[in-house]
């Protein structure tokens, strides 16, 4: 967020939500819960790029791609304990409300 612009992220996900392939979702939401907007952005970077996405399927843990100033053990703490819950709800929604298919991508725009 700033004085301009405020993003947000749902997930839509087109295959079965598992542990295993939402690593990165699960990144960026306990990114969202617990880092200032600074730390964010680069971090959202990092993970947005396609060789973090293969490091973390082949077994790399999340937090060796955590960027220098983040809050580690609070980042840590949320994406250890957050559900998949919020990932399939957000896909609900996104199905449901927003009439996506599975996987589909869109943006949403509630600008003044």
């Amino acid at each position: 967020t700033s004085s301009h612009t405020r993003v947000g992220i749902l997930n839509n996900p087109s295959s079965k939500i598992k542990e295993d392939n939402t690593a990165i979702a699960r990144g960026i939401l306990a990114a969202f819960l617990t880092q200032n907007n600074s730390n964010l952005k680069s971090f959202l970077s990092k993970l947005s790029k396609e060789e973090t996405a293969k490091s973390l399927s082949a077994g790399t843990k999340i937090v060796k791609f955590l960027i220098p100033g983040m809050d580690g053990d609070t980042f840590e703490k949320k994406y250890n304990t957050l559900g998949l819950d919020l990932i399939k709800t957000q896909q609900m929604f996104c199905q449901e409300v927003l009439k996506l298919l599975p996987g589909q991508m869109a943006v949403i725009s509630n600008g003044r």
